[in-house]
């Protein structure tokens, strides 16, 4: 199926939304679903990344079951035009921006979910503005200063996500690392990010390329911050991540966050929710809904086994050893 006259694949249950913010900043975001408690889902950070194509595959199931979705397009990606380059570089203005788009969009209160830098940028917003968040979810990414990142693992020397040089098949070959299954890369898709990617070179590096100083630094600290919030979170890691596995990352995160129940799904690479959009939605909806998640998705998602499971978190659980 051609895009849109916007450049969007075409995705049953999603609409294409804009919305004015401070600075001239036009923000564009897709969304699901009528009425019902707020949903915002941020996307991954490399080339191309954007609302609709990092969370396609979950925004119309939440948006099917009682929730108003809404994916917007960060800075540097997607439609969304900064033109005056009004929002910092990097994860501060990626926060910022999330404060102001949730603003204009009147969204007091609302479920906060983050895949990759998209989990890095909630993390941040958690700990700055954990007064607006009613529950979260994360998904592969940073937690910020509360645990040190490894390093991308490298093949041969050469970091394992070919760089976007401006060809569909090089964007074709850059998803492979972030979705397991390659036969789930569609043809919309990759020219869907790929004018997405050429269109936002520039306001792509900038944000890339932000320089990390110190006052930088005490914006995003979240040691002594996220880890001691009350509010009802899960973290969910696939086992088959072929950016930084869980066991390099995810373990010591877990270890971390001791009120953050973690899930790591089998047959799942480093964007759950395209990959496994069976698991994660569900994990999703009863956690947003109902503030826990039922026994059985909690199995269906791999709940964490390293530690006991959080009866807060998920309802009758079965007990590992």
């Amino acid at each position: 199926m051609p895009l849109t006259e916007e450049d969007l694949m075409h995705v049953p249950g999603l609409l294409s939304r804009w919305a004015l913010l401070p600075g001239g900043v036009r923000a564009h975001y897709v969304t699901a679903g009528e009425t019902g408690p707020a949903v915002v889902l941020l996307h991954g950070g490399i080339a191309g990344s954007s609302g609709l194509a990092g969370w396609r595959s979950v925004a119309g199931f939440l948006g099917a079951n009682g929730f108003r979705v809404y994916c917007p397009d960060l800075p540097g990606f997607g439609l969304t035009v900064d033109a005056a380059d009004f929002y910092r570089a990097g994860p501060v203005g990626h926060r910022d921006f999330v404060h102001d788009f949730a603003d204009a969009l009147v969204l007091d209160r609302f479920h906060l979910g983050g895949n990759s830098m998209g989990c890095a940028v909630a993390a941040y917003f958690l700990v700055t503005h954990p007064h607006r968040v009613t529950s979260f979810a994360l998904v592969a990414g940073s937690v910020g200063d509360l645990v040190a990142d490894p390093p991308v693992p490298t093949a041969n020397g050469r970091a394992r996500t070919r760089r976007f040089d401006g060809t569909a098949a090089s964007m074709r070959e850059m998803l492979t690392s972030i979705v397991l299954d390659p036969a789930t890369i569609s043809d919309d898709l990759v020219e869907m990010r790929t004018r997405h990617a050429l269109r936002n070179e520039a306001a792509y590096r900038r944000h890339q390329q932000a320089p990390r100083d110190a006052t930088t630094a005490v914006a995003l600290a979240t040691k002594g911050r996220l880890d001691r919030l009350g509010i009802p979170g899960i973290y969910v890691y696939g086992r088959q991540d072929r950016l930084i596995s869980a066991e390099d990352r995810g373990y010591a995160q877990e270890d971390a966050l001791p009120g953050v129940q973690f899930f790591y799904p089998d047959r799942c690479g480093h964007q759950a929710q395209t990959d496994r959009p069976d698991v994660v939605g569900p994990l999703l909806l009863e956690l947003f809904r109902d503030g826990v998640v039922s026994g059985p998705t909690a199995e269906s998602a791999g709940v964490s086994d390293r530690r006991p499971v959080n009866p807060d978190l998920v309802a009758a659980a079965k007990e590992h050893p």
